[in-house]
């Protein structure tokens, strides 16, 4: 039986999706991800090592999972960001018996702007 990933050619490979949502700590940084963090504050909130977070995070961001944002701080120095930036993960069958990923983005407009801390 096939795999597939629907949508478009850019879309994130069902490998990436399903090792990251079957990853204990992947799915522990998505929980925390409901507002953007930086990859200490994200390792604080997880109790995980800070090597680890990196790790995750990129797998995450590569399953298109979790969106990198960038943020401006007082020293005007750039600090990233990330956040959840999915709203469904479905697996489907289709009429052919063809597995498909269909990952549906955040809606939120606000995902992926630059922000100002105060």
């Amino acid at each position: 039986m096939p795999l597939e990933f629907s949508s478009s050619d850019d879309a994130p490979a069902r490998e990436h999706v399903f090792g990251a949502l079957t990853d204990e700590a992947c799915r522990e940084i998505i929980a925390a991800l409901e507002e953007p963090l930086t990859v200490e504050e994200t390792a604080e909130v997880t109790e995980r090592p800070l090597s680890t977070t990196y790790r995750k995070l990129d797998r995450l961001t590569e399953a298109g999972l979790v969106r990198e944002t960038a943020s401006v701080g007082r020293c005007r120095r750039e600090k990233s960001r990330y956040v959840a930036d999915f709203e469904r993960v479905a697996i489907a069958l289709d009429d052919d018996r063809s597995i498909r990923v269909d990952v549906d983005g955040s809606s939120d407009p606000l995902v992926g702007l630059w922000t100002q801390d105060s």
